[in-house]
């Protein structure tokens, strides 16, 4: 016995779009993939296709009437206009109509390919026709021949009239003045070069300390020796070091740390580094720091010959008071009658 087979219904998908088709009887435009699914085209450009291809025959397209209908500027119409006339799905073709007036049509193909494929075989060059004999007729009645089948000739698309090529004018060329010339006896203009034996600036000389010492020399000369420890673009000759030597003491003379002279001197160097004797000896002047202010005379402390107090001079002696109680002392007392 047979069994009848009940097919379950097919199940929706889990993600993605799903289509609910209602079949229509009017209102409808037949769209093709090509251009509704078109990776090249914006979506604002497959809209207006879309709506194009909708259009009855004879509706104008053009931007200003688009513009007038959506919302879109019509920069951005134009733009998606030039995307579909790029990939083949609208043509503007421009006619000479009565008057001498030019007229623009719009022309819009659902399939750019087949219509392409269409132009090049009507533009194909068609073969001659060739004679073929005909043998006599045999005797006896006429056949008469089936009506043959007239084809019918494809419909050929519009033609193209060529666009009026408007010859541009040719550059006018612009005379440039020339410079009157000079009179014979005008003064030479002055140079702004200087002259090989003009006098030059002369070169700062280099800080030196007030009172130099052996020591003072000795450690300025470790200093500068030891700076590729730290810096290493900072490498110098003895004789590079012989020369910085007083400028560096001029520093240590002056309170500066021996690791506050290396920051400063060895500190943010230019790239490339060419002369880094150079560079140390332009930072010891320019960087140099003011002076140490004089030191304060400081008297020191005597105690006094008779009371034994302590008090401030510069050499020994007597105090104040005792001065003055043996001054008074030696003085005769005078009194009035």
């Amino acid at each position: 016995m047979d069994t009848q087979q009940v097919s379950a219904p097919s199940r929706a998908p889990s993600a993605g779009v799903v289509h609910i088709n209602i079949r229509l009887t009017d209102g409808y435009t037949i769209i093709s993939n090509r251009l509704s699914q078109h990776r090249g085209l914006s979506l604002l450009a497959i809209g207006l296709g879309t709506h194009i291809q909708s259009l009855p025959d004879g509706s104008r397209v053009g931007v200003k009437a688009l513009a007038a209908i959506f919302p879109e500027s019509e920069t951005r119409i134009a733009a998606a206009l030039r995307e579909l006339e790029r990939h083949g799905f609208l043509r503007r073709i421009r006619e000479n109509v009565r008057g001498g007036k030019l007229v623009t049509s719009t022309v819009f193909y659902n399939h750019p390919e087949a219509a392409v494929r269409g132009r090049e075989r009507v533009a194909e060059p068609v073969p001659a026709p060739v004679a073929v004999p005909v043998p006599a007729p045999a005797p006896g009645p006429v056949p008469v021949p089936a009506p043959a089948a007239v084809p019918v000739p494809a419909a050929e698309p519009p033609a193209v009239a060529e666009p009026v090529r408007v010859p541009e004018p040719e550059p006018v060329p612009v005379r440039v003045p020339e410079p009157a010339p000079a009179p014979a006896d005008a003064a030479p203009a002055p140079r702004l070069v200087p002259l090989p034996t003009a006098p030059r600036k002369p070169r700062v000389p280099l800080p030196a300390p007030q009172r130099p010492t052996e020591a003072l020399y000795a450690a300025a000369a470790d200093l500068l020796a030891g700076l590729p420890r730290t810096a290493p673009l900072f490498r110098l000759s003895e004789e590079d070091v012989r020369g910085l030597v007083p400028g560096v003491a001029a520093w240590l003379e002056r309170g500066t740390r021996p690791d506050a002279v290396r920051a400063a001197l060895t500190d943010d160097p230019p790239v490339p580094l060419r002369h880094p004797a150079k560079l140390l000896r332009h930072r010891l002047i320019a960087l140099l720091p003011p002076p140490l202010p004089a030191p304060v005379p400081v008297v020191p402390l005597q105690n006094c010959d008779d009371c034994d107090r302590a008090f401030r001079s510069s050499v020994p002696g007597r105090c104040g008071e005792c001065r003055d109680a043996r001054a008074y002392a030696d003085e005769s007392c005078l009194i009035g009658a």
